[in-house]
C-alpha cells in the first residue's frame, strides 16, 4: 500500500502536564518551517477532545497522560482522528516499556531529557514511518530538562548592555523568524545576525536560541516592535 506523502507543514498537538515543557517544545518547533503546534493539552481528556477537533498529523504525548483513565489512549486517538500518529515522551526509557508503547500503536518513543534537536527529528521520522532509536542523545545540545532547570535560576548576568539592534534581533526570534528573515527585516547581513546572537547569548548567559526565547519570556524582556521595512533603524549600527 502506497504511503501518504509527508505534509509540507506537520500539525502537532502537545499533551504534557508541565507548562514549561510545552512552552519549550512549542518555541523549538516554531523555529522549524515544517512544524506547527496547533493545540496544547494538560490531560488525556483534553488531548482526545482537541485531537477530534484539530485532526493533527501527530500528537506528542507525555507517558503519564497516555496512561490516564478512562481507557486505552491509543484506541481513543484512533477513534477520533484515525490518521494521527502518536509519539510518547517518557521520563525514563527503561526495560521493555518503549517496546510496549510501540506495540500499542505509538509511532515513536522519546526521552523527555533528549537533546532538543532530537524532538524535531523524531517528529519527522514518525511521519516517514521510521522509528527513532530510543536512547538519549549525546550532550552537546542542551536538553529540555536542563532548560527547565535554567529557568529556576536567578539572573546570571545583567542584560542592561543589550543594544537596540540586539533587542530587535530577540524580538524577531520571539516570532520564530529564521536568521535569513531576520537579516531581511533588519536590513543587515545574515552573518551579522549570527554575530549579534553570539553576543546576546554571552550577555544573558544562554547557549542557544530556544534558551534565549525562554529567557525573554520568563524575564519579560522589554523588546521593541519588529520593523518590517528594510531600512536602517535609527540610533543603531549593523
Amino acid at each position: 500500500m502506497k504511503q501518504a506523502p509527508i505534509p509540507k507543514r506537520i500539525r502537532i498537538l502537545l499533551a504534557d502536564r508541565e507548562e514549561v515543557f510545552r512552552l519549550g517544545i512549542r518555541q523549538l518547533f516554531s523555529l522549524e518551517d515544517d512544524l506547527r503546534v496547533v493545540a496544547q493539552a494538560a490531560t488525556s481528556e483534553q488531548a482526545i477532545s482537541l485531537a477530534e477537533r484539530f485532526k493533527p498529523h501527530l500528537l506528542l504525548v507525555q507517558q503519564e497522560i497516555a496512561a490516564e483513565p478512562p481507557g486505552n489512549f491509543m484506541d481513543q486517538v484512533r477513534r477520533v482522528s484515525p490518521l494521527s500518529k502518536v509519539v510518547i515522551t517518557a521520563s525514563a526509557l527503561v526495560g521493555d516499556a518503549p517496546s510496549r508503547q510501540l506495540e500499542s500503536g505509538a509511532a515513536n518513543v522519546i526521552a523527555r531529557s533528549a537533546a532538543l534537536s532530537r524532538f524535531a527529528k523524531c517528529v519527522r521520522d514518525s511521519m516517514r514511518h521510521k522509528v527513532t532509536p530510543v536512547k538519549a542523545a549525546p550532550v552537546p545540545v542542551v536538553p529540555i530538562a536542563k532548560t527547565i532547570e535554567y529557568l529556576q535560576k536567578p539572573l546570571a548576568r545583567p542584560v542592561d548592555t543589550l543594544t537596540l539592534r540586539e533587542k530587535h534581533v530577540i524580538a524577531c526570534l520571539m516570532q520564530g523568524f529564521p536568521n535569513r528573515e531576520i537579516s531581511q527585516r533588519l536590513a543587515i547581513a545574515e552573518q551579522t545576525v549570527k554575530n549579534h546572537l553570539r553576543s546576546i547569548f554571552d550577555k544573558v548567559g544562554v547557549s542557544d536560541r530556544l534558551e534565549l526565547v525562554l529567557y525573554a519570556l520568563h524575564h519579560k524582556l522589554d523588546l521593541p516592535v519588529v520593523e518590517t521595512a528594510r531600512s536602517q533603524l535609527p540610533g543603531t549600527e549593523s
